[in-house]
């Protein structure tokens, strides 16, 4: 074979061997074919594809390679769902102008959802985004860092399609004169957010507005099947009593960081909303009296959040055992939650059904009591949450870890610094050999209370291994977090593990309305 090195073989082994011709042509051939396969060779839906895993920002630094890639970039299909605030991963538009241009030739029919912040707000860009959007379900307004609106007096059109809004509220900016504007065009909303400035607000107290107008706008949306009101400082049960007094098809209502709802009007809400599941009320300030008069025993309600919220011994006791049906409870930093109340709920009342169980930092209840119930009841549960109490260590969790064979999420330990360490090589052997199901893991306790030894790596393994439905795993900063996060990467698991500074792991994902509850 001319061009070719022959190779010396046994002479005995050559007359065995079938002839085989191959020719320097053949193979130069094949490589030249290689080197002409490139991505420019790729169909264009298969780059359509592959952009889709792109964030926005990606996707326009690509559209600047070449012409063909630029007219994949700007494909509608790609533009359904848009940030435009910059501060949260989103694109940054520099003027009207272009924003009016992206509307018009990038967004068009495609576009479902889109966050605009305030200087992104006019009658101009709303009236185009009801022109050039009909398909527009879902839309998030920021005004939180308004110092002053747009005028509104000539807005005559606003997107008719809107399933979802979300609302982002200034402290001092009143929104009746952009509001009094959409009224007629948003009766078709069925989940709304309102979302205060609770995260801002500094310690000295000061002048509170009612900067919305809710008498007016529950008139407006008679269709809310799902109410948000997060940290808003002037929401007060007044507010609820409005809602539930229009909203016939509402199934949850949260105010969470509302703290000057009392309660006060429980008992009408269940009364006129008799399709609400889910009541999430933490750290609002309800009063033990209010509650117990609710009619708890004819409610529908499942999912039920109360959070620190100072209830007593004896409204806990007497709300738990006449709820029929509750499936998800979250009554962590409560005093009044107790040993008393965990045995009167599972002799009187009826936990059967309990899926989800939050008792962050419950002081009170003992490991003795915990693990009764859990003994009862901890096979049925999907998600666990018994953080922020040192008394409850790695020996309670691995005495009833074979009972939780179903659990999807657990959070446990506490950052405080402990008088014992936590044995987590054995904690996490625990958790791969009886929790296949296992989706979600928070560990919070200190650092310098994991003792584990050189082989570590083969407990990490067996997690890893077993549990694959593992997507996050989060850990306090330190040495351990730096193994487990080492051994994930290895295996091309890069986002699973994780700091507790950037992420934390709470039953909400088990909610049944956690997709419409998720803003921002």
């Amino acid at each position: 074979m001319a061009g070719w090195n022959k190779l010396t073989v046994d002479s005995a082994v050559i007359h065995s061997l079938p002839v085989i011709s191959v020719t320097p042509s053949t193979t130069s051939t094949t490589s030249t074919r290689r080197r002409r396969t490139t991505i420019e060779k790729l169909p264009d839906k298969v780059l359509l594809n592959i952009f889709s895993y792109l964030t926005h920002r990606e996707i326009c630094r690509m559209a600047r390679v070449c012409r063909k890639w630029r007219l994949i970039a700007y494909d509608t299909r790609l533009w359904k769902s848009v940030s435009l605030r910059p501060e949260i991963s989103g694109l940054h538009v520099g003027s009207l102008e272009a924003l009016l241009a992206l509307i018009s030739i990038r967004f068009g029919p495609s576009l479902r959802y889109i966050e605009l912040p305030i200087e992104l707000i006019t009658h101009t860009v709303l009236h185009e985004l009801s022109n050039k959007c009909p398909n527009l379900t879902h839309m998030l307004l920021d005004f939180s860092t308004a110092m002053q609106l747009h005028d509104f007096s000539e807005m005559q059109a606003f997107p008719t399609k809107l399933k979802y809004m979300v609302i982002c509220l200034s402290e001092v900016i009143f929104m009746e004169g952009f509001m009094r504007k959409i009224y007629n065009f948003i009766n078709g909303l069925e989940i709304l957010h309102l979302i205060g400035t609770y995260e801002k607000v500094e310690e000295e107290e000061e002048e509170i507005y009612e900067v919305i107008n809710v008498h007016k706008l529950k008139g407006a949306t008679p269709n809310l099947r799902v109410i948000n009101l997060y940290g808003i400082n002037f929401i007060d049960d007044s507010h609820i009593d409005a809602f539930s007094s229009n909203c016939i098809q509402l199934e949850c209502l949260a105010v969470n960081f509302c703290n000057k709802v009392t309660g006060s009007t429980l008992k009408t809400l269940f009364q006129r909303s008799r399709r609400l599941k889910c009541l999430l009320m933490n750290q609002t300030s309800l009063i033990s009296e209010h509650v117990m008069a609710v009619e708890w025993e004819k409610v529908s309600l499942q999912e039920l959040d109360i959070s620190a919220t100072d209830l007593s011994t004896e409204c806990l006791v007497d709300m738990l055992t006449r709820i029929p049906n509750l499936r998800f409870l979250s009554a962590g930093q409560l005093n009044g939650f107790n040993d008393t109340v965990l045995k009167s709920w599972m002799e009187m009342g009826n936990p059967r059904n309990l899926i989800a169980l939050d008792l962050e930092a419950s002081d009170n209840l003992s490991d003795d009591a915990l693990y009764k119930f859990l003994s009862r009841h901890g096979q049925q549960l999907s998600g666990l949450v018994l953080s922020g109490m040192p008394h409850i260590t790695d020996q309670l969790w691995m005495s009833v870890m074979p009972i939780l064979n179903n659990a999807r999420i657990l959070v446990m330990g506490t950052p405080e610094r402990l008088g014992v360490n936590i044995h987590v090589d054995q904690l996490m052997d625990g958790i791969a050999n009886n929790l296949p199901r296992l989706e979600r893991l928070e560990l919070r306790w200190d650092p310098q209370n994991l003792r584990f030894s050189d082989k570590s790596q083969k407990a990490i393994d067996i997690l890893r291994v077993k549990c694959l439905k593992l997507r996050c795993l989060v850990l306090n900063d330190g040495r351990y977090y730096e193994i487990v996060k080492a051994n994930f990467e290895r295996a091309d698991r890069n986002t699973v593990v994780r700091t507790s500074t950037s992420s934390r792991v709470s039953n909400y994902y088990l909610l049944g309305n956690y997709k419409d509850l998720v803003f921002n």
